[in-house]
């Protein structure tokens, strides 16, 4: 069965159809580590894993081997963020969101922080962290003289208020 789709419609699907696209990314696998997986069909980030157990004391940081190396295709890169789960556990990517270049080869390393008050173990293969590919564009800066001005100006750190 053929089914008509009127010009908006149409545009609409087509659309939808596009943002499905999916961007090929090569992963060299070390020994023991798995390809990342998103753990559901419209999830925009895959799981990472840890590739090593460890122990993180309350209040320290310990950068975690995953066995993962990517090719990050040019004008993109891998955000590393902090999982939901772990983060309300007081369990954290300490430079959220980390980035991977494209032009980096090496092993990606999570740097995970506990702001818990109890030790947190992790064993290899506990998901640990999520990467999100990102478009990404660099900047032509232009040194001037002075900046155009602007309402809130300087104001930064709570300038705009947290109330309504």
């Amino acid at each position: 069965m053929v089914m008509q789709v009127p010009g908006q419609a149409r545009r609409k699907l087509i659309l939808k159809e596009e943002s499905r696209e999916k961007i090929m990314v090569k992963v060299k696998l070390g020994e023991g580590a798995s390809l990342p997986e998103y753990k559901s069909e419209r999830a925009s980030g895959f799981d990472i894993s840890s590739d090593m157990p460890a122990v993180i004391l309350s209040g320290d940081v310990r950068v975690l081997s995953t066995g993962l190396f990517f090719e990050v295709p040019e004008g993109y890169e891998i955000q590393v963020r902090s999982r939901s789960g772990l983060a309300t556990r007081g369990i954290m990517v300490v430079n959220s969101p980390g980035t991977v270049d494209s032009d980096y080869r090496g092993e990606i390393k999570v740097i995970l922080g506990n702001f818990s008050k109890d030790a947190f173990l992790v064993t290899k293969g506990d998901r640990i962290a999520q990467g999100v590919l990102c478009p990404v564009k660099q900047a032509r800066f232009a040194e001037v003289v002075e900046l155009s001005e602007t309402v809130r100006g300087e104001g930064g750190f709570g300038s705009t208020g947290v109330g309504k």
